[in-house]
């Protein structure tokens, strides 16, 4: 048995744009590998702006999007492919979402209550009312509500902070081992997506669940992660603990976020302009970030970076590291 909870290995999703005779192909993910060591339970943080692929990976963890290449693994369990009936409701008990807007997660039509106990009903296995009555009770008090508080009500008479509580409970009661939260924040109002944060922390010191926490915001990053991921036009550029990656960051790009996000919970799409060569750096033969990068020489646009090991924990896809360790030789010398 594998000691890992979590593999992402060598995963790629590939898109094609445009007719027949003119078609880009853009990497959204392009060869991303991370991995999670078994009986650990932590936060980690997939951190990027707009058009990073932070959300097509979610995406592919979640069972939505087949990958082009690679393999995902939860718990030795590959989540690509073919899932029948009874694999894919096995892969939903384990694997949770939990999405941007809450709005859109819930039917105005439709109370609140109806998908809680839907879940309750055909994931977790409940065989009687009583049973899903229990778990629902017990998945609205861990996030801080009450059945009397949401049973009969409509999405609308919820705030939004109250709203993706209750998407929080639900994603609970199956009892999943992972939830992949894709900007859970982004569309509350700032005074109370600390309470939505703290949440995450809450399920992981008290129920053991691994979070993949989907961002933009560098400030609930680092509140909440343990572990850290930079992406940059779908490669993993900087990995490592949390504080060590957004303390002392040893990619340029990481730099470029840090030293542009001036206002905490301030959105990096709003800050960091991307600019008009955006389609292009996906297809770039070396480094995607060497346009932008101040340290850039001519070697990082025609190779791929290496992985350089930074300790046991913290890696980084560069060449600055190993420039620096090895200098070239001045020219004439």
């Amino acid at each position: 048995m594998s000691d890992k909870f979590l593999e992402i290995k060598n995963v790629s999703k590939i898109y094609r744009i445009g007719g027949l005779l003119g078609q880009t192909k853009i990497a959204a993910v392009d060869n991303v590998n991370l991995a999670l060591e078994r009986g650990k339970p932590q936060v980690l943080s997939i951190v990027g702006e707009s058009g990073s692929g932070k959300t097509t990976l979610a995406r592919m963890l979640l069972h939505l999007i087949q990958p082009t290449h690679g393999e995902i693994l939860i718990d030795g369990m590959q989540t690509g492919g073919q899932l029948n009936g009874a694999q894919l409701k096995a892969f939903r008990r384990r694997a949770q979402p939990i999405f941007q807007n809450p709005f859109e997660s819930f039917s105005s039509r439709k109370t609140v209550d109806t998908y809680l106990f839907e879940t309750a009903r055909n994931i977790l296995g409940a065989q009687t009312q009583a049973a899903a009555n229990r778990a629902v009770d017990e998945a609205l008090v861990n996030v801080g509500l009450s059945a009397e508080r949401v049973v009969g009500r409509y999405p609308n008479q919820f705030s939004g902070g109250e709203l993706q509580r209750i998407s929080v409970a639900r994603a609970m009661i199956p009892r999943p081992e992972l939830i992949v939260a894709d900007e859970p924040v982004s569309m509350i109002d700032a005074s109370m997506r600390m309470n939505v944060v703290n949440l995450f922390k809450k399920l992981r010191d008290d129920f053991k669940v691994t979070i993949l926490y989907i961002t933009h915001d560098l400030s609930t990053a680092y509140y909440v992660s343990d572990q850290i991921a930079i992406m940059y036009r779908g490669s993993i550029v900087e990995s490592g603990p949390s504080a060590k990656v957004l303390k002392t960051p040893s990619h340029p790009y990481t730099e470029l976020l840090l030293d542009s996000v001036a206002k905490i919970g301030e959105k990096w799409n709003e800050v960091v302009r991307l600019p008009d060569l955006e389609t292009k750096e996906y297809g770039y033969k070396g480094c995607k970030f060497a346009g932008r990068c101040p340290y850039a020489r001519e070697v990082c646009r025609q190779a791929r970076p290496p992985i350089v090991t930074l300790d046991e924990q913290s890696q980084v896809h560069c060449f600055k590291p190993v420039d620096y360790q090895h200098p070239a030789p001045v020219s004439g010398s």
